[in-house]
C-alpha cells in the first residue's frame, strides 16, 4: 500500500547516525545521501527517508503521529530499541513488549527520534 515514508528532521547528521544504528538491526544498509541533502533507506518493499523541510522552515514532529517498522521476533524489537537509546533516540510509551488488542497479539518497542518523531518495531505474534 505504501511506496515510501519521508519524516523531517532539523539536524540530518544526528538523524542519520540514529537511523543507520537502528535500522542496521533489522538488516539495512546505511541510508544513502542524494544531491539535496536527503537521507534514503531503500529495501525492496519499500522506502523511508529523512530530510530537512524543503519549504526552509522547522521540522516538527506529528502529534498522534505513529511509523512502523516490521521485525521478526522480539529480540529484533529489543535490539533495535537498544540501538536507537545509544544513538539519540528517547523511549516513549511503555517499555517494549507484549501488547495484545482485541484484533491480535504484538510485541512492541517505541522510540521518539532525535527529531522527535514516534516511531515503533512492530512483531506480529
Amino acid at each position: 500500500m505504501f511506496s515510501h515514508v519521508m519524516v523531517g528532521t532539523n539536524d540530518m547528521e544526528k538523524s542519520k547516525a540514529f537511523y543507520d544504528a537502528t535500522f542496521a538491526e533489522l538488516g539495512y544498509a546505511p541510508g544513502m545521501m542524494d544531491e539535496k541533502g536527503r537521507c534514503f533507506y531503500v529495501t525492496k518493499t519499500g522506502v523511508f527517508s529523512i530530510t530537512k523541510p524543503i519549504n526552509g522552515e522547522s521540522a516538527t514532529h506529528g502529534n498522534g503521529s505513529t511509523i512502523g517498522f516490521s521485525v521478526e521476533n522480539a529480540d529484533m524489537a529489543n535490539a533495535w530499541h537498544a540501538a536507537g537509546i545509544a544513538n539519540g533516540g528517547v523511549t516513549c510509551e511503555e517499555p517494549p513488549g507484549e501488547r495484545e488488542g482485541s484484533l491480535m497479539k504484538l510485541y512492541i518497542a517505541y522510540l521518539r527520534d532525535p527529531a522527535g518523531n514516534k516511531i515503533c518495531a512492530v512483531h506480529r505474534m
